[in-house]
Order: C-alpha cells, then sequence, then structure tokens
C-alpha cells in the first residue's frame, strides 16, 4: 500500500520541516510515502480528480472519526488486507475544507476537538502513521513509553 500525505501552504519553520522529514523517513521502512504540498485546496482537489484509480481520500477535519492509535493501525492494516493501493490523507487550509472536498473524503478523521496548527497537525499524522505500522509490526516503538 503506498500513502500519499498531503497539506496546503508552505513550511515556515525549519524545526517542523526536520520533524516531517524524520518520519518520512521512517515511515518509508514499512511503505512507500509520497509527501506533498500543495498552494491551495483547489489544486489539491485537481490534483486528485486527475488521479486513475482515484486514491482512497482521508480528510483531517475536526467533525471527523476518532482512532486511538491501536484503532488507526487495525484501520491501515484492513485496508492492507482489502488490497487498497493508495490511501491520501490530507491536511487543509486554515479555514478547514470546503463542502467540495468533505464530499469526496472516502473518510474525515479527527485529532479530538482541540485546534492544530496546521504544521503541527501534520507532524501528528505523520508520527500516528509511523506508530501505526509499528503497531502492525509489533515494532517496540509503541510500547517504549511504558
Amino acid at each position: 500500500m503506498k500513502l500519499r500525505v498531503a497539506w496546503i501552504g508552505k513550511t515556515k519553520e525549519p524545526a517542523y520541516q526536520a520533524l516531517t522529514n524524520e518520519y518520512l523517513k521512517r515511515i518509508s521502512y514499512f511503505t512507500t510515502i509520497d509527501p506533498q504540498e500543495f498552494s491551495n485546496e483547489v489544486t489539491l482537489l485537481k490534483s486528485i480528480s486527475k488521479q486513475v484509480p482515484k486514491p482512497f481520500l482521508v480528510l483531517l477535519d475536526s467533525r471527523g472519526k476518532q482512532f486511538s492509535s491501536e484503532e488507526l493501525a487495525a484501520y491501515l492494516e484492513d485496508q492492507q488486507d482489502r488490497g487498497l493501493g493508495q490511501i491520501l490523507f490530507a491536511i487543509g487550509p486554515s479555514d478547514g475544507f470546503s463542502e467540495e472536498a468533505i464530499a469526496l473524503a472516502d473518510l474525515k478523521l479527527s485529532f479530538g476537538k482541540m485546534t492544530f496548527a496546521h504544521e503541527l497537525a501534520r507532524v501528528v499524522l505523520l508520527e500516528q502513521l509511523y506508530r501505526a505500522f509499528t503497531i502492525i509490526k509489533k515494532h517496540p516503538y509503541h510500547l517504549g513509553h511504558k
């Protein structure tokens, strides 16, 4: 399964870019991952519409479904087992995704009721994807905090 992580807006803080790069590298040990930066939602949606087959689209949205780390891992593993070729996780603009984008989503994912800076949300998403793969592969990373 191939993962894509898309976000809108340029990375301004070097610390966020360093963490993004670190988690992208870690995830790449488990699966193919393709990061993509878009200037706005319109270019993101155009990119999705051109792809055949359309990727399974997961939008980060505060109104979405909440998963524990273990539940996210189980969800990803289930998608892998079903032979899903590609999942695109997308982090929207500062004012949230439009209703048009929401309508295209196969899943809306929420980190809870709190609001995060978009660069931070990206790092949290990448860390959770990495954690999910370590759970699937029974790597000790997930349990290292105990």
